[in-house]
C-alpha cells in the first residue's frame, strides 16, 4: 500500500517486481494509490501497476478527483472497491430516487444497479460474497464445510448468484449518463490512504469513522 515517503514507495515496488520476476505472482498491483504515491512509484519502476485498488461508487463520477484517467493515460486500470459505501452500505446511494428507479425498471436491486454501473463503466470491481453486499456477517466456505454450515453456505450462494448476474443486463446509455452525474455522496477514492495523500485518514480517523458509522 501507499506511504508518504516516496523512496519507501519506491523500495516496496521494487520488492514486487522482484516477486513477479521469480514467477511468486501473476500480477502486482497498488491500493489506495493517489497520483502523488503513483508518480513516485513511475518514477523507478520497471513494470507499471497492473491496476490501482480505490473507492469508487454511484454519486463520485466517473473520474473520481481525476485519479482513473490519470491512472489509465499510464496503462493502470481502475479497480473500484466500495461499490455500494465503505466500510458499510451507504443509505444515501441505495436510497437514492435515480438508482431506485432504474432498479426497478430492471427488476434488480439497488445494490445490483451500484455494481453494474462500475462494471459497465469499463473498470474491475470487488464484492463481498455475501447476500448484504456490504462487510456481511459470513465469508463463503470450503465445500468441505457445506454440510456442517448449511445456512452460512446459502448465504454466500445467494449473494455469489446475484453479483454474477450483472453480467447478463445492462444499463441503458441514458441510464449510465443519469447515474454518473449524480454528485452525491462523493467520498475521497484514497480516504484509507497514508498521509501522502489528500484528505487521507489516519488509524485514529478511521476508527473514528468507523464508530460514527453506529451513531
Amino acid at each position: 500500500r501507499d506511504h508518504p515517503d516516496a523512496k519507501v514507495l519506491q523500495s516496496q515496488w521494487s520488492a514486487l517486481e522482484d516477486a513477479l520476476a521469480k514467477g511468486q505472482t501473476r500480477s502486482i498491483g497498488v491500493i489506495n494509490f493517489c497520483q502523488f504515491s503513483l508518480t513516485s512509484v513511475l518514477a523507478t519502476a520497471k513494470v507499471t501497476p497492473a491496476v490501482n485498488y480505490y473507492l469508487t461508487h454511484v454519486g463520485m463520477g466517473l473520474d473520481p478527483r481525476g485519479l482513473r484517467s490519470f491512472g489509465e493515460a499510464r496503462g493502470i486500470r481502475t479497480f473500484a472497491y466500495g461499490a455500494i459505501g465503505e466500510p458499510g452500505p451507504n443509505k444515501e446511494l441505495l436510497q437514492n430516487p435515480i438508482v431506485n428507479k432504474i432498479a426497478k425498471e430492471h427488476g434488480v436491486s439497488p445494490e445490483a444497479v451500484a455494481v453494474r454501473w462500475i462494471l459497465q463503466s469499463g473498470a474491475a470491481v470487488s464484492v463481498r460474497p455475501t447476500v448484504e453486499f456490504g462487510l456481511g456477517s459470513a465469508a463463503c466456505l470450503p465445500k468441505t464445510e457445506e454440510n456442517k454450515n448449511k445456512q452460512t453456505r446459502s448465504r454466500c450462494d445467494q449473494g455469489l448468484a446475484e453479483r454474477a448476474a450483472s453480467f447478463q443486463w445492462e444499463l441503458t446509455s441514458s441510464e449510465m449518463s443519469e447515474l454518473s452525474a449524480l454528485t452525491s455522496p462523493n467520498d475521497n477514492p484514497t480516504l484509507f490512504s497514508s498521509a501522502g495523500c489528500p484528505d487521507a485518514f489516519g488509524p485514529k480517523d478511521y476508527v473514528k469513522y468507523i464508530q460514527s458509522l453506529g451513531s
